[in-house]
């Protein structure tokens, strides 16, 4: 019955899809199976990228997660479909109560029983789960539902997405490949995660932990008497929506403290802790009327390996320092940027980068000029998401334009630079480099001693005539090969003509014209050894993709 839920699934996805993809094949081949590439305007991307969302919203609550996280990849899709699907918010009618009942009762029993009193209008509906109020031990809680019925649509599309991956791999080149297998996975895994309501609670606790002593940071704890895979009760916290700016400066809330707050937050979590909130869009963040910054929905969240803080790290100092061949070793270390990128042009863009995070002017003619060179942003350039960094990417894109929204001005490169400095990063650093600078220094001087006794014997030998040097050749290509064969066939040519004169001169008829016969395949032979191509070819340059 699944098996045949997820083929009917994916024939009403196909459907949905195969205009884009109709649309997409052409640009590729204009007559699908012959023909040039079509240049694609901005305008049809854009209306695509329209039609795109409407089939996303038809799709239902699986989709709209997956067009939540396209809009977070600029590696993935070019800039007109980021900022359509950015657009997009998981904000879907709730279930009926008696269904969500059904699902709640089944993880913490009868609800009348369970709690003191129970509001059965839920104040939110996403896709994956509904919250309503209660009372629990005489405090307000926020109970947390996974939607009814959602695990078997999830998981028929799921499988949908992974029969199509190997479709969509088929019309793009090797770099879009590497990011939509890591999105794939991705999504699959983030899905999953998401669902899990217990996954949920261990994360909220963890980073709560964390925050145990930071009186700007407020996170709702969690009743686990009442929580489960399908349910999480948590700690009621109110506040005022951290984009509603309007409603937070009748509070007289620092709003550029409030900014300065969330960054550093993130700052711990990534780059000290480990474990991070993922979702930080506003209707997860609130503020409290002293500024407090308030934490909700902990599905989505994340882990950072230490080798990636470290490098996250290097980046950062990089940046503070406006280091830009540091901040390209960097980005090619975390392989998300190609080492066959062209570096002049990669430096140009990370300058204006920096230039638009401090909040500084950038000269619109010089943006033009780089932009005709990359053709379209991000989209265009050799970079590519690791999984493990994908989430960090849209954290950090998310924060900064929630900061922005606070504060026009904010500067969120010097908030970074100052961070790292008091937390110490300067100085590890510099003591890193000097332990690195003293173990090469050090192994340079064993290795000098080492060097002393063995050019001593060379030499000695040198004087005794005792001294011989042996080369090998490496010849991949079978260059050397060919030009011995066109030695040698030259060679028996030359012979054959000499022979067949002498030959002929002598009378001997009939051994002359046999001498001219394998002369004349010999002379084949070497003419087609000359005109055999040798080496590698040159591949033409490839268009870009249209979308």
């Amino acid at each position: 019955m699944a098996s045949l839920r997820a083929y009917w699934r994916f024939a009403v996805v196909a459907w949905q899809f195969l205009p884009l993809v109709w649309s997409y094949a052409r640009d590729r081949r204009r007559f699908l199976l012959v023909g040039g590439r079509r240049s694609v305007s901005s305008e049809r991307r854009t209306r695509r990228a329209q039609r795109l969302l409407s089939s996303l919203l038809t799709l239902g609550p699986t989709f709209i997660k997956l067009g939540q996280l396209l809009s977070t990849r600029p590696d993935v899709l070019p800039p007109e479909y980021v900022e359509e699907l950015s657009e997009l918010q998981d904000q879907v009618p709730p279930a009926e109560w008696e269904a969500a009942r059904e699902v709640l009762e089944a993880e913490v029993g009868p609800v009348e029983e369970a709690f003191d009193e129970f509001d059965t209008d839920a104040i939110s509906g996403a896709s994956l789960g509904q919250v309503y109020t209660a009372r629990l031990e005489g405090e307000r809680v926020a109970v947390k539902v996974r939607r009814p019925g959602i695990e078997p649509l999830v998981n028929a599309d799921l499988r949908v997405v992974s029969w199509a991956l190997p479709l969509l791999l088929f019309f793009v080149d090797d770099a879009r490949a590497f990011s939509l297998e890591n999105l794939a996975e991705e999504f699959d895994k983030t899905l999953r995660e998401e669902m899990d309501y217990s996954r949920e609670a261990t994360m909220l606790t963890e980073i709560r932990a964390n925050f145990a002593g930071d009186d700007d940071v407020a996170i709702p704890d969690v009743y686990d008497s009442h929580s489960g895979e399908r349910v999480l009760t948590m700690e009621y916290v109110e506040g005022t929506k951290i984009s509603d700016v309007d409603s937070l400066d009748r509070l007289g809330v620092d709003r550029h403290a409030v900014a300065e707050t969330l960054e550093r937050a993130y700052l711990q979590m990534i780059i000290e802790d480990g474990v991070f909130h993922a979702d930080p869009h506003p209707g997860n963040l609130a503020v409290r009327e002293d500024g407090t910054i308030v934490f909700y929905d902990f599905g989505m969240s994340g882990r950072v390996d230490e080798s990636v803080q470290d490098r996250i790290v290097d980046f950062y100092v990089a940046v503070a320092n406006q280091d830009i061949e540091a901040i390209l070793d960097t980005l090619v270390a975390m392989g998300t940027l190609s080492p066959e990128a062209d570096r002049a042009t990669m430096a140009e863009v990370m300058e204006l980068a920096i230039a638009d995070a401090r909040g500084e002017s950038v000269d619109q003619y010089r943006v033009q000029q780089i932009v005709s060179k990359v053709e379209d942003t991000i989209y265009e350039f050799p970079l590519r998401l690791p999984s493990n960094l994908a989430l960090v990417l849209r954290v950090a894109t998310v924060v900064e334009g929630v900061c922005l929204t606070l504060d026009p001005d904010f500067d969120f490169v010097t908030v970074a630079t100052d961070y790292l400095g008091e937390q110490g990063y300067y100085e590890r650093g510099a003591r890193e480099f000097i332990t690195e600078t003293g173990d090469q220094l050090s192994e340079s001087a064993r290795a000098s001693l080492r060097l002393a006794p063995k050019l001593e014997r060379a030499l000695d030998r040198v004087d005794r005539d005792d001294f011989y040097v042996r080369a090998a050749v490496e010849d991949s290509g079978g260059y050397v090969d060919a030009l011995a064969r066109r030695l040698v066939t030259g060679l028996l040519f030359g012979a054959g003509v000499v022979s067949t004169g002498l030959l002929y001169a002598d009378a001997a008829t009939r051994l002359a014209a046999v001498a001219a016969g394998g002369t004349l395949v010999v002379g084949l032979l070497c003419w087609r050894s000359f005109r055999r191509r040798r080496g590698p070819s040159s591949a033409s340059p490839s268009g870009r993709d249209g979308w």
